[in-house]
């Protein structure tokens, strides 16, 4: 049986290790750099959604997103960040459920986010749901020492 619920700062230890092997899993684990006190306040933060799906208690995955504000729009939406589902549990539907879920929680407001070109099998599922795919190029600045002047 799989339940889903929203996590709390509480669960910031839980919420580490499922993002840990995520990044392990796409061979990025060098880059989860957050301490799990930092997450929990994360997880404390209002704009701040993180739902965690269930097998008996055990985490078996996770979709998690922030809240931002479209300047074009004038209206909210939900920034997808990350959407995972452990290795034995992918195929079971899990995933639907947790992006249901999510859904729900936006209440109507549009759902963003990003998979990379490599992700084949994130697409197909993706479209599969009903999500409308549009292919960007993602650009990075990380300080403004990287600029070049022309």
């Amino acid at each position: 049986m799989i339940t889903i619920r929203r996590a709390t700062p509480q669960d910031a230890a839980m919420v580490h290790g499922l993002m840990r092997a995520l990044a392990e899993h796409q061979d990025e684990g060098w880059a989860v750099t957050v301490t799990v006190d930092r997450l929990a306040g994360y997880l404390g933060r209002p704009e701040v959604g993180y739902l965690v799906a269930e097998r008996d208690g055990r985490p078996v995955g996770y979709v998690s997103w922030l809240r931002r504000v479209s300047l074009w729009a004038g209206r909210d939406y939900l920034a997808l960040d990350d959407l995972y589902v452990a290795d034995g549990e992918r195929g079971h539907g899990v995933g639907e459920r947790l992006m249901r879920a999510v859904a729900e929680e936006a209440g109507g407001l549009v759902i963003r986010w990003e998979v990379a070109q490599a992700n084949v099998a994130a697409q197909r599922f993706y479209a599969r749901i009903g999500a409308t795919l549009t292919t960007k190029t993602i650009c990075r600045l990380a300080t403004a020492d990287q600029l070049r002047s022309s």
